[in-house]
Protein backbone atom coordinates (compact mmCIF):
# COMPACT_ATOMS: atom_id res chain seq x y z
CA UNK A 1 0.00 0.00 0.00
CA UNK A 2 1.09 3.37 -0.75
CA UNK A 3 1.59 6.40 1.93
CA UNK A 4 -2.17 7.38 1.50
CA UNK A 5 -3.49 4.07 2.93
CA UNK A 6 -1.11 4.06 6.31
CA UNK A 7 -3.86 5.77 8.32
CA UNK A 8 -6.58 3.22 7.25
CA UNK A 9 -4.38 0.39 8.55
CA UNK A 10 -3.78 2.20 11.13
CA UNK A 11 -7.72 2.79 11.66
CA UNK A 12 -8.19 -0.92 10.60
CA UNK A 13 -5.49 -2.58 12.40
CA UNK A 14 -7.27 -0.46 15.94
CA UNK A 15 -10.39 -1.40 14.95
CA UNK A 16 -9.39 -5.44 15.59
CA UNK A 17 -7.34 -4.25 18.81
CA UNK A 18 -10.48 -3.07 19.97
CA UNK A 19 -12.53 -6.18 19.12
CA UNK A 20 -10.30 -8.39 21.21
CA UNK A 21 -10.65 -6.51 24.12
CA UNK A 22 -14.12 -6.31 24.16
CA UNK A 23 -14.49 -9.81 23.72
CA UNK A 24 -11.65 -9.99 26.52
CA UNK A 25 -13.97 -8.34 28.68
CA UNK A 26 -16.75 -10.57 28.09
CA UNK A 27 -18.40 -7.56 25.79
CA UNK A 28 -20.08 -8.59 22.33
CA UNK A 29 -17.55 -7.76 20.20
CA UNK A 30 -17.95 -5.16 17.31
CA UNK A 31 -17.17 -6.20 13.75
CA UNK A 32 -15.47 -4.04 12.12
CA UNK A 33 -14.32 -4.16 8.50
CA UNK A 34 -10.74 -5.58 8.82
CA UNK A 35 -8.00 -5.38 5.75
CA UNK A 36 -6.54 -8.93 4.67
CA UNK A 37 -3.57 -8.88 6.73
CA UNK A 38 -6.23 -8.30 9.83
CA UNK A 39 -9.08 -10.90 10.59
CA UNK A 40 -11.06 -10.54 13.57
CA UNK A 41 -12.50 -13.94 14.64
CA UNK A 42 -14.80 -15.63 17.22
CA UNK A 43 -12.18 -17.17 18.91
CA UNK A 44 -10.79 -13.82 20.70
CA UNK A 45 -7.40 -14.14 18.05
CA UNK A 46 -6.13 -11.21 16.54
CA UNK A 47 -5.10 -12.87 13.46
CA UNK A 48 -6.26 -15.73 11.24
CA UNK A 49 -3.87 -17.66 12.46
CA UNK A 50 -3.70 -17.08 15.51
CA UNK A 51 -0.34 -18.65 16.41
CA UNK A 52 2.07 -15.46 16.13
CA UNK A 53 2.38 -11.99 16.20
CA UNK A 54 1.66 -10.10 12.74
CA UNK A 55 4.75 -8.62 11.32
CA UNK A 56 2.90 -5.38 9.83
CA UNK A 57 2.34 -3.71 13.19
CA UNK A 58 2.69 0.13 12.42
CA UNK A 59 5.63 1.80 13.74
CA UNK A 60 3.79 4.65 16.08
CA UNK A 61 1.74 2.38 17.76
CA UNK A 62 1.62 2.78 21.24
CA UNK A 63 -0.04 -0.07 23.05
CA UNK A 64 -0.89 -3.44 22.02
CA UNK A 65 -3.14 -6.48 23.45
CA UNK A 66 -3.03 -9.89 22.94
CA UNK A 67 -4.93 -11.03 25.70
CA UNK A 68 -5.91 -14.95 25.24
CA UNK A 69 -4.54 -15.26 21.72
CA UNK A 70 -3.78 -18.82 21.77
CA UNK A 71 -0.13 -17.98 21.05
CA UNK A 72 2.18 -20.82 21.96
CA UNK A 73 5.37 -19.09 20.50
CA UNK A 74 6.47 -15.13 19.89
CA UNK A 75 8.49 -15.24 16.96
CA UNK A 76 12.05 -13.12 17.23
CA UNK A 77 11.97 -9.68 16.49
CA UNK A 78 8.13 -9.17 16.74
CA UNK A 79 8.54 -5.77 18.03
CA UNK A 80 11.37 -4.31 16.04
CA UNK A 81 9.45 -2.09 14.46
CA UNK A 82 7.10 -0.84 17.70
CA UNK A 83 9.71 1.55 19.13
CA UNK A 84 7.19 3.61 20.48
CA UNK A 85 5.58 0.82 22.21
CA UNK A 86 4.48 1.74 26.06
CA UNK A 87 1.75 -1.12 26.64
CA UNK A 88 2.00 -4.53 25.69
CA UNK A 89 -0.60 -7.33 26.84
CA UNK A 90 0.69 -11.40 26.32
CA UNK A 91 -1.73 -12.47 29.43
CA UNK A 92 -3.40 -15.10 29.10
CA UNK A 93 -1.66 -17.07 26.46
CA UNK A 94 -0.26 -20.33 26.15
CA UNK A 95 3.34 -19.01 26.52
CA UNK A 96 6.30 -21.52 27.61
CA UNK A 97 9.09 -19.55 26.91
CA UNK A 98 9.78 -15.70 25.17
CA UNK A 99 12.42 -14.55 22.78
CA UNK A 100 15.91 -13.52 23.69
CA UNK A 101 15.65 -9.86 23.88
CA UNK A 102 12.05 -9.68 22.31
CA UNK A 103 12.11 -6.17 24.35
CA UNK A 104 15.03 -4.65 23.48
CA UNK A 105 14.86 -1.40 21.70
CA UNK A 106 11.38 -0.74 23.74
CA UNK A 107 12.86 2.08 25.51
CA UNK A 108 9.53 3.70 26.16
CA UNK A 109 7.81 0.76 27.58
CA UNK A 110 5.72 1.21 31.06
CA UNK A 111 3.97 -1.84 31.58
CA UNK A 112 4.37 -5.02 30.32
CA UNK A 113 1.23 -7.92 31.31
CA UNK A 114 2.41 -12.06 30.94
CA UNK A 115 0.44 -13.36 33.48
CA UNK A 116 -1.42 -16.16 33.07
CA UNK A 117 1.21 -18.37 30.76
CA UNK A 118 2.92 -21.66 31.83
CA UNK A 119 6.17 -20.16 31.83
CA UNK A 120 9.27 -23.19 31.84
CA UNK A 121 12.08 -21.78 33.67
CA UNK A 122 15.08 -23.06 31.74
CA UNK A 123 17.84 -21.41 30.95
CA UNK A 124 16.02 -19.76 28.07
CA UNK A 125 14.09 -17.57 30.17
CA UNK A 126 17.66 -16.19 32.24
CA UNK A 127 17.58 -13.46 29.83
CA UNK A 128 14.00 -12.42 31.14
CA UNK A 129 15.14 -12.65 35.12
CA UNK A 130 18.05 -10.20 33.71
CA UNK A 131 15.99 -7.75 32.42
CA UNK A 132 12.95 -7.96 34.77
CA UNK A 133 15.73 -6.39 37.18
CA UNK A 134 17.04 -3.75 35.27
CA UNK A 135 13.74 -2.41 33.12
CA UNK A 136 11.81 0.50 34.33
CA UNK A 137 8.66 -0.75 32.77
CA UNK A 138 6.06 -2.35 35.34
CA UNK A 139 5.85 -5.74 35.07
CA UNK A 140 2.96 -7.65 36.91
CA UNK A 141 4.36 -10.79 38.99
CA UNK A 142 4.59 -13.83 36.33
CA UNK A 143 5.16 -17.26 37.97
CA UNK A 144 7.18 -20.23 36.91
CA UNK A 145 5.13 -23.66 35.88
CA UNK A 146 7.98 -25.77 34.75
CA UNK A 147 10.51 -27.40 35.79
CA UNK A 148 9.59 -28.66 39.17
CA UNK A 149 11.55 -27.76 41.52
CA UNK A 150 10.42 -24.12 40.25
CA UNK A 151 6.84 -24.36 40.23
CA UNK A 152 4.61 -21.42 41.55
CA UNK A 153 7.80 -19.70 42.08
CA UNK A 154 7.64 -15.66 41.09
CA UNK A 155 9.92 -15.19 38.32
CA UNK A 156 10.02 -11.52 39.44
CA UNK A 157 11.99 -12.76 42.43
CA UNK A 158 14.40 -14.84 40.96
CA UNK A 159 17.99 -14.30 40.01
CA UNK A 160 20.58 -15.04 36.92
CA UNK A 161 22.61 -16.89 39.48
CA UNK A 162 20.18 -19.64 39.92
CA UNK A 163 20.23 -20.50 36.51
CA UNK A 164 23.01 -22.94 36.03
CA UNK A 165 23.37 -22.41 32.11
CA UNK A 166 27.11 -23.02 31.40
CA UNK A 167 28.32 -26.07 30.28
CA UNK A 168 31.14 -28.12 29.24
CA UNK A 169 31.90 -31.54 27.01
CA UNK A 170 34.92 -32.82 25.05
CA UNK A 171 34.68 -33.72 21.49
CA UNK A 172 36.83 -35.42 19.03
CA UNK A 173 38.77 -32.71 17.09
CA UNK A 174 41.91 -34.65 15.63
CA UNK A 175 42.69 -38.36 15.48
CA UNK A 176 46.45 -39.59 15.43
CA UNK A 177 47.14 -42.91 13.53
CA UNK A 178 49.01 -44.64 16.32
CA UNK A 179 49.02 -46.22 19.67
CA UNK A 180 50.67 -44.38 22.54
CA UNK A 181 51.08 -44.92 26.31
CA UNK A 182 52.39 -41.79 27.33
CA UNK A 183 51.67 -38.09 26.72
CA UNK A 184 53.05 -34.88 28.36
CA UNK A 185 52.97 -31.00 27.50
CA UNK A 186 55.59 -28.51 28.00
CA UNK A 187 56.63 -25.41 27.45
CA UNK A 188 59.61 -24.59 25.03
CA UNK A 189 60.88 -21.27 22.95
CA UNK A 190 57.92 -19.32 23.84
CA UNK A 191 55.07 -22.57 22.28
CA UNK A 192 53.18 -25.18 23.67
CA UNK A 193 54.47 -29.04 22.49
CA UNK A 194 53.33 -32.07 22.98
CA UNK A 195 55.63 -35.21 22.97
CA UNK A 196 54.15 -38.81 22.97
CA UNK A 197 55.63 -42.21 23.46
CA UNK A 198 54.75 -44.88 20.90
CA UNK A 199 55.52 -48.40 22.49
CA UNK A 200 54.68 -50.38 19.33
CA UNK A 201 57.80 -48.08 17.13
CA UNK A 202 59.75 -46.92 19.85
CA UNK A 203 59.30 -43.62 18.67
CA UNK A 204 59.19 -40.45 21.22
CA UNK A 205 56.85 -38.03 18.58
CA UNK A 206 56.38 -34.37 18.88
CA UNK A 207 53.81 -32.42 17.75
CA UNK A 208 53.70 -28.54 17.40
CA UNK A 209 50.48 -26.40 17.07
CA UNK A 210 49.54 -25.16 13.08
CA UNK A 211 48.37 -21.70 13.73
CA UNK A 212 47.30 -22.09 10.17
CA UNK A 213 45.84 -25.50 9.60
CA UNK A 214 44.61 -24.96 13.31
CA UNK A 215 45.67 -28.61 13.92
CA UNK A 216 48.53 -30.64 15.67
CA UNK A 217 51.37 -31.58 13.49
CA UNK A 218 54.69 -33.40 13.61
CA UNK A 219 57.22 -31.71 13.66
CA UNK A 220 60.31 -34.08 15.10
CA UNK A 221 60.87 -37.68 16.71
CA UNK A 222 63.36 -39.68 18.86
CA UNK A 223 63.81 -43.29 17.67
CA UNK A 224 64.31 -46.14 20.14
CA UNK A 225 62.83 -49.22 21.11
CA UNK A 226 59.89 -50.09 23.41
CA UNK A 227 59.55 -46.74 24.64
CA UNK A 228 57.08 -46.37 27.56
CA UNK A 229 57.70 -42.74 28.84
CA UNK A 230 59.22 -39.63 26.66
CA UNK A 231 59.37 -37.05 30.08
CA UNK A 232 60.50 -33.64 29.07
CA UNK A 233 62.42 -31.17 31.31
CA UNK A 234 63.27 -27.57 30.70
CA UNK A 235 66.50 -26.38 32.05
CA UNK A 236 67.67 -22.64 31.74
CA UNK A 237 65.98 -22.63 28.54
CA UNK A 238 67.34 -25.98 27.13
CA UNK A 239 64.92 -28.48 26.84
CA UNK A 240 66.14 -32.40 27.79
CA UNK A 241 64.19 -35.32 27.29
CA UNK A 242 64.12 -38.28 29.43
CA UNK A 243 63.26 -41.66 27.44
CA UNK A 244 62.64 -44.69 29.42
CA UNK A 245 62.74 -47.87 27.37
CA UNK A 246 61.98 -51.36 28.36
CA UNK A 247 64.91 -52.71 26.13
CA UNK A 248 67.41 -51.70 25.61
CA UNK A 249 68.15 -48.89 28.64
CA UNK A 250 66.92 -45.45 29.32
CA UNK A 251 68.56 -42.18 27.68
CA UNK A 252 68.73 -38.66 28.28
CA UNK A 253 68.48 -36.44 25.17
CA UNK A 254 68.91 -32.31 24.35
CA UNK A 255 67.54 -30.26 21.86
CA UNK A 256 70.28 -29.07 19.84
CA UNK A 257 69.18 -25.35 18.37
CA UNK A 258 71.54 -25.38 15.72
CA UNK A 259 71.55 -28.27 14.21
CA UNK A 260 67.67 -28.47 15.44
CA UNK A 261 67.60 -32.22 16.20
CA UNK A 262 67.72 -33.68 19.46
CA UNK A 263 71.24 -35.14 20.48
CA UNK A 264 71.60 -38.06 23.20
CA UNK A 265 73.82 -36.86 25.75
CA UNK A 266 73.40 -39.28 28.82
CA UNK A 267 72.83 -43.63 29.43
CA UNK A 268 70.42 -43.84 32.54
CA UNK A 269 71.90 -46.81 35.07
CA UNK A 270 71.10 -49.82 33.77
CA UNK A 271 72.00 -51.58 36.50
CA UNK A 272 68.90 -49.82 38.76
CA UNK A 273 66.68 -48.82 35.88
CA UNK A 274 65.70 -52.05 34.57
CA UNK A 275 61.77 -52.21 33.77
CA UNK A 276 60.93 -47.87 34.13
CA UNK A 277 56.96 -47.50 34.17
CA UNK A 278 56.79 -43.87 35.06
CA UNK A 279 58.70 -40.86 35.73
CA UNK A 280 58.08 -37.51 37.62
CA UNK A 281 60.27 -34.35 37.07
CA UNK A 282 60.27 -31.47 40.01
CA UNK A 283 62.38 -28.99 41.57
CA UNK A 284 63.20 -28.33 45.25
CA UNK A 285 64.66 -25.00 46.24
CA UNK A 286 66.49 -24.32 42.98
CA UNK A 287 67.56 -27.90 42.35
CA UNK A 288 66.06 -30.03 39.42
CA UNK A 289 65.34 -33.85 39.74
CA UNK A 290 63.60 -35.93 38.22
CA UNK A 291 62.61 -39.91 39.78
CA UNK A 292 62.18 -42.98 37.72
CA UNK A 293 59.81 -45.90 38.79
CA UNK A 294 60.99 -49.40 38.19
CA UNK A 295 58.37 -52.20 37.85
CA UNK A 296 61.33 -54.95 37.97
CA UNK A 297 61.58 -57.43 40.69
CA UNK A 298 65.40 -56.12 40.80
CA UNK A 299 64.62 -52.94 40.12
CA UNK A 300 65.56 -49.32 42.47
CA UNK A 301 63.09 -46.59 41.96
CA UNK A 302 65.14 -43.70 41.86
CA UNK A 303 66.17 -40.18 42.31
CA UNK A 304 68.39 -38.17 40.01
CA UNK A 305 69.51 -34.53 40.53
CA UNK A 306 70.85 -32.34 38.05
CA UNK A 307 74.55 -31.18 38.73
CA UNK A 308 74.50 -28.39 36.21
CA UNK A 309 76.24 -30.80 33.24
CA UNK A 310 73.78 -33.84 33.29
CA UNK A 311 71.73 -35.75 35.79
CA UNK A 312 73.00 -38.22 38.27
CA UNK A 313 71.69 -40.91 40.68
CA UNK A 314 71.26 -38.70 43.98
CA UNK A 315 68.62 -41.65 46.34
CA UNK A 316 67.78 -44.72 45.84
CA UNK A 317 63.84 -45.14 47.32
CA UNK A 318 63.89 -48.59 47.58
CA UNK A 319 63.66 -51.84 45.79
CA UNK A 320 62.14 -55.11 45.71
CA UNK A 321 58.89 -53.62 45.23
CA UNK A 322 57.90 -53.33 41.71
CA UNK A 323 57.22 -49.51 41.67
CA UNK A 324 54.33 -48.75 39.10
CA UNK A 325 53.75 -45.20 39.70
CA UNK A 326 55.29 -41.87 41.35
CA UNK A 327 53.79 -38.76 42.02
CA UNK A 328 54.90 -35.58 43.22
CA UNK A 329 53.14 -33.27 45.18
CA UNK A 330 53.92 -30.52 47.79
CA UNK A 331 51.27 -31.46 51.50
CA UNK A 332 51.33 -28.47 54.15
CA UNK A 333 54.11 -26.40 51.33
CA UNK A 334 56.13 -29.49 52.09
CA UNK A 335 57.46 -31.85 48.89
CA UNK A 336 56.45 -35.11 48.76
CA UNK A 337 56.33 -38.37 46.79
CA UNK A 338 53.80 -40.84 46.70
CA UNK A 339 55.03 -44.60 45.53
CA UNK A 340 52.66 -47.27 43.96
CA UNK A 341 53.44 -50.70 43.68
CA UNK A 342 51.86 -53.90 43.00
CA UNK A 343 53.22 -55.87 45.62
CA UNK A 344 52.83 -52.95 49.00
CA UNK A 345 50.25 -50.19 49.54
CA UNK A 346 51.18 -46.74 48.24
CA UNK A 347 53.96 -45.68 50.67
CA UNK A 348 54.71 -41.52 50.89
CA UNK A 349 57.83 -39.87 51.30
CA UNK A 350 58.63 -36.68 53.05
CA UNK A 351 61.65 -34.40 51.76
CA UNK A 352 63.88 -33.88 54.57
CA UNK A 353 66.32 -30.46 54.60
CA UNK A 354 69.10 -31.76 56.78
CA UNK A 355 69.77 -34.31 54.51
CA UNK A 356 68.09 -33.30 51.07
CA UNK A 357 66.82 -36.90 50.86
CA UNK A 358 63.37 -38.01 50.75
CA UNK A 359 62.65 -40.25 53.77
CA UNK A 360 59.40 -42.66 54.38
CA UNK A 361 56.88 -41.09 56.29
CA UNK A 362 53.61 -43.87 56.01
CA UNK A 363 51.64 -45.72 53.91
CA UNK A 364 47.95 -44.99 52.47
CA UNK A 365 45.51 -47.76 54.35
CA UNK A 366 43.12 -49.94 52.87
CA UNK A 367 44.81 -49.21 49.34
CA UNK A 368 46.63 -52.44 48.45
CA UNK A 369 47.01 -53.15 44.49
CA UNK A 370 47.19 -49.02 43.48
CA UNK A 371 48.20 -49.39 40.06
CA UNK A 372 48.60 -45.61 40.10
CA UNK A 373 48.10 -41.90 42.42
CA UNK A 374 47.46 -38.28 40.88
CA UNK A 375 46.85 -35.87 42.79
CA UNK A 376 44.79 -32.15 42.90
CA UNK A 377 43.96 -29.29 44.41
CA UNK A 378 40.64 -27.39 45.30
CA UNK A 379 41.65 -24.29 46.64
CA UNK A 380 43.92 -24.97 49.85
CA UNK A 381 42.92 -29.15 50.07
CA UNK A 382 44.73 -31.85 48.55
CA UNK A 383 43.29 -34.74 47.14
CA UNK A 384 44.31 -37.80 45.56
CA UNK A 385 43.02 -40.20 42.81
CA UNK A 386 44.34 -43.68 43.43
CA UNK A 387 43.51 -46.32 40.29
CA UNK A 388 42.78 -49.82 40.94
CA UNK A 389 42.94 -52.44 37.79
CA UNK A 390 40.47 -54.56 39.91
CA UNK A 391 38.63 -53.86 42.67
CA UNK A 392 37.44 -49.97 43.21
CA UNK A 393 39.35 -46.49 42.58
CA UNK A 394 39.12 -43.95 45.00
CA UNK A 395 39.41 -40.33 45.99
CA UNK A 396 40.74 -39.52 48.92
CA UNK A 397 40.94 -36.23 50.86
CA UNK A 398 44.48 -35.02 53.23
CA UNK A 399 43.27 -34.63 56.58
CA UNK A 400 46.23 -33.13 58.22
CA UNK A 401 48.26 -36.25 59.15
CA UNK A 402 46.45 -39.25 56.88
CA UNK A 403 44.86 -39.26 53.39
CA UNK A 404 41.30 -40.27 54.13
CA UNK A 405 38.87 -41.66 52.42
CA UNK A 406 36.51 -39.46 50.19
CA UNK A 407 34.31 -41.31 47.29
CA UNK A 408 34.82 -44.59 45.23
CA UNK A 409 34.01 -45.94 41.59
CA UNK A 410 33.84 -48.94 39.88
CA UNK A 411 37.07 -49.28 38.05
CA UNK A 412 37.36 -52.48 36.56
CA UNK A 413 39.81 -52.71 33.79
CA UNK A 414 41.44 -49.39 34.78
CA UNK A 415 44.70 -48.27 34.67
CA UNK A 416 44.34 -44.53 34.39
CA UNK A 417 42.64 -42.23 36.61
CA UNK A 418 43.65 -38.91 35.94
CA UNK A 419 42.58 -35.53 37.66
CA UNK A 420 42.76 -32.41 35.02
CA UNK A 421 42.32 -28.66 35.80
CA UNK A 422 41.11 -27.06 32.69
CA UNK A 423 39.90 -23.28 33.22
CA UNK A 424 37.83 -23.13 36.08
CA UNK A 425 36.68 -26.81 35.78
CA UNK A 426 38.28 -29.65 37.84
CA UNK A 427 37.67 -33.14 36.26
CA UNK A 428 39.00 -36.86 36.81
CA UNK A 429 38.91 -38.93 33.82
CA UNK A 430 38.67 -42.89 34.44
CA UNK A 431 39.80 -44.74 31.88
CA UNK A 432 39.11 -48.45 31.42
CA UNK A 433 40.47 -51.31 29.26
CA UNK A 434 36.55 -52.88 29.06
CA UNK A 435 34.47 -50.08 28.71
CA UNK A 436 33.68 -46.56 28.10
CA UNK A 437 36.44 -43.89 29.46
CA UNK A 438 34.30 -41.83 32.36
CA UNK A 439 34.66 -38.21 32.86
CA UNK A 440 33.92 -36.99 35.84
CA UNK A 441 33.47 -33.32 36.95
CA UNK A 442 33.44 -32.08 40.26
CA UNK A 443 30.54 -30.48 42.30
CA UNK A 444 31.63 -27.91 44.63
CA UNK A 445 28.54 -27.90 46.29
CA UNK A 446 29.04 -31.69 47.04
CA UNK A 447 32.37 -31.82 47.35
CA UNK A 448 32.71 -34.47 45.36
CA UNK A 449 32.79 -35.81 41.52
CA UNK A 450 29.86 -36.80 39.56
CA UNK A 451 29.44 -38.50 36.32
CA UNK A 452 29.66 -35.93 33.62
CA UNK A 453 30.61 -37.75 29.87
CA UNK A 454 31.40 -40.90 28.25
CA UNK A 455 34.48 -41.15 25.99
CA UNK A 456 35.09 -44.16 23.86
CA UNK A 457 38.99 -44.62 24.31
CA UNK A 458 40.73 -47.84 23.49
CA UNK A 459 42.97 -49.03 26.05
CA UNK A 460 43.64 -45.55 27.71
CA UNK A 461 46.97 -45.09 29.39
CA UNK A 462 47.16 -41.56 30.68
CA UNK A 463 45.58 -37.71 29.37
CA UNK A 464 46.70 -34.40 29.55
CA UNK A 465 45.29 -31.01 29.04
CA UNK A 466 46.48 -28.97 26.44
CA UNK A 467 45.69 -25.30 26.26
CA UNK A 468 46.88 -23.14 23.09
CA UNK A 469 45.30 -20.56 21.26
CA UNK A 470 43.09 -20.00 23.29
CA UNK A 471 41.75 -23.64 22.98
CA UNK A 472 41.60 -26.35 25.47
CA UNK A 473 42.26 -29.58 24.36
CA UNK A 474 42.67 -33.25 26.30
CA UNK A 475 44.92 -36.15 24.65
CA UNK A 476 44.05 -39.43 25.54
CA UNK A 477 46.95 -41.67 24.71
CA UNK A 478 45.25 -45.54 23.49
CA UNK A 479 47.50 -48.93 23.96
CA UNK A 480 45.64 -50.29 21.07
CA UNK A 481 44.04 -47.67 19.40
CA UNK A 482 44.08 -44.29 18.14
CA UNK A 483 45.26 -41.54 19.68
CA UNK A 484 42.84 -39.04 20.30
CA UNK A 485 42.98 -35.26 20.68
CA UNK A 486 39.43 -33.62 22.22
CA UNK A 487 38.51 -30.37 22.61
CA UNK A 488 37.24 -29.09 25.38
CA UNK A 489 34.28 -26.92 24.22
CA UNK A 490 31.82 -24.39 26.39
CA UNK A 491 28.35 -23.76 25.84
CA UNK A 492 26.13 -21.01 27.15
CA UNK A 493 22.27 -22.51 27.21
CA UNK A 494 21.10 -18.94 28.05
CA UNK A 495 22.64 -17.65 24.96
Amino acid sequence: MGNASRPFRRIAYFLCLLSVLLLTEGKKPVKPKCPAWCTCTKDNALCENARSIPRSVPPDVISLSFVRSAFTKIPEGSFLLTPSLQLLSLANNNLQSLPKDIFKGLDSLTNVDLRGNAFNCDCKLKWLVEWLGSTNATVEDIYCESPPEYKKRKINSLSPKEFDCIITEFEVYQSLPYQSLSVDTFSYMNDEHVVIAQPFTGKCIFLEWDHVEVMFRNYDNITGTSTVVCKPIVIESQLYVIVAQLFGGSHIYKRDIFANKFIKIQDIEILKIRKPNDIETFRIAEDWYFVVADSSKAGFTTVYKWNGNGFYSHQSLHAWYRDTDVEYLEISGKPHLILSSSSQRPVIYQWNKGTNEFVKRFDIQDMEDAYAVKHFKVKEDVYICLTRFIGDSKVMKWGGSAFLDLQRMPSRGSMVFQPLQISNYQYAILGSDYSFTQVYYWDAEKAKFVKFQELNVQAPRSFIHVSIDKRDFLFASSFKGTTLIYKHVIVDLSA
